[in-house]
């Protein structure tokens, strides 16, 4: 029977093109506004570490003023000063745990011809890589021995790979930074998380780095940060030693941490920590210590900004006002279709049987417009993307997986539906000793 409602459907759609046509042009436009938004969302608010985001925490201790929180309302910094971040790290208590910051670095190539250019960059610490589960084209990252050492190594990512090797092994060779010579120990393979989860603080949807360098080796060399840093209170004459032993915050710290025990373990060790620095004068605020998941984190951040969330309540709003648009024409092609309607009852067809006609009829119309819909949205993206393109991350944004295309044209399907269902109850309704008089 369905194969027999949907050549009725197609029948009638071919009978009534315009009015069919401006109903999948009402579904259309309600689902491309509201999927452009919904993908933007979707893409901001989505887990990118979604097999490790239970396990990764942030670490927040409240080093700050004691006359005002470093975040209202009374939350505690959102980043670490190189003090207790370099103590926290040296304590070891958790299975694994990442110090870094981001900077930036030089590079000489020492083929003939070839320009200096920056790179962004992160100094950071051994368990970087196997903590976020970052993948390697060649090689790996380093060891905790090279922290310690001081050793000059670097990891760098494919595209570096490709602009300076052509794209071969380079593990092993050499290249010159700032005048120094630093040993790959690995290339990385495509890797960049949206949100960036691991420093939202600093541009939480730009690129992922494209180098990394123990962070040791970094203080070593006074290289800087050029991420956001606060004080709140000034720092001491005494040049780059004075700024590292000072309450300024710059460092990010995350830990992993397995299961509830682990989690109340190192909460413990962090209420120890604090307690003992109390009692060098340090952190003058009442003990507020926090461990965020990756999730919580961003939540905590506003990584999705209110304003994304206003938006997709007025797409959603104006889907129902083209939803509305969509019932009117549906009701006026039912009722013009009385007639038909009511020999069709005369000679013996049930209401279930009108209603599955008519069902079908608007699931045909949804899936035209789901697919114009996608059309749509692509063309809301780019249009979004050629007003925001000067800022990098919009790039990110504006892209749309087969999840988003699927969820169009799902969405449309349960609007169009869900639209047909008060015309399709009328057209059961219609008495066939009502119209059979007037044929």
């Amino acid at each position: 029977m369905f194969r027999y409602y949907l050549k009725l459907g197609l029948l009638s759609i071919r009978r009534n093109p315009i009015l069919s046509t401006l109903m999948v042009a009402a579904i259309a436009t309600g689902i491309g506004a509201c999927m452009t938004i919904v993908n933007i969302d979707y893409v901001m608010s989505g887990n990118p570490i979604p097999h490790r985001s239970d396990v990764l925490y942030h670490v927040q201790v409240d080093s700050w003023d004691p006359h005002e929180a470093a975040e209202e309302p009374d939350l505690p910094p959102v980043q670490v000063t190189y003090r207790d971040g370099t103590a926290l790290l040296a304590a070891k208590k958790a299975r694994r745990q990442v110090l870094s910051y981001r900077s930036s670095r030089v590079i000489q190539p020492e083929e003939a011809g070839q320009l200096p250019f920056e790179v962004s960059s992160r100094s950071t610490s051994a368990d970087f890589f196997s903590m976020f589960d970052i993948p390697f084209l060649f090689g790996s990252g380093w060891d905790v021995d090279s922290d310690e050492s001081l050793e000059y190594v670097v990891v760098i990512n494919k595209e570096i790979n490709e602009r300076l090797f052509a794209g071969v092994n380079s593990v092993g060779r050499s290249i010159v930074m700032n005048g120094d010579h630093y040993r790959i120990t690995g290339v990385l393979d495509m890797w960049d998380p949206t949100p960036k989860f691991y420093d939202v603080n600093n541009q939480s949807f730009g690129d992922a780095e494209e180098a990394y360098f123990p962070f040791s080796v970094s203080i070593a060399n006074e290289l800087s940060s050029d991420g956001n840093t606060n004080c709140w209170k000034p720092v001491d004459e005494g040049g780059f030693d004075a700024f590292l032993y000072s309450e300024c915050i710059w460092m990010q710290f995350w830990v992993e941490l397995h299961g509830a025990d682990e989690k109340q373990d190192y909460m413990d060790f962090l209420n120890a920590y604090v307690e003992t620095q109390k009692a060098l004068g340090r952190f003058p605020r009442p003990m507020n210590n926090r461990l965020s998941n990756v999730m919580e984190w961003m939540d905590s951040q506003d990584v999705v900004a209110d304003d994304v969330q206003v938006l997709l309540g007025l797409a959603v709003l104006f889907l129902v006002v083209c939803l509305l648009n969509t019932i009117g024409l549906l009701l006026a092609k039912i009722m013009r279709r009385s007639g038909d309607i009511a020999l069709r009852r005369a000679l013996g067809a049930s209401r279930r049987a009108v209603f599955s006609q008519y069902i079908v009829e608007a699931g045909i119309i949804g899936f035209g417009g789901g697919v114009l819909g996608i059309a749509m949205t692509w063309l809301g993206l780019q249009g979004i993307k050629g007003l925001y393109g000067d800022f990098d991350f919009v790039t990110k944004l504006v892209t749309m997986d087969w999840l988003m295309i699927f969820a169009a044209i799902g969405l449309a399907l349960i609007s169009a539906l869900g639209a047909a269902v008060y015309p399709t109850w009328r057209a059961c309704g219609i008495q066939p000793a009502s119209q059979l008089n007037t044929l």
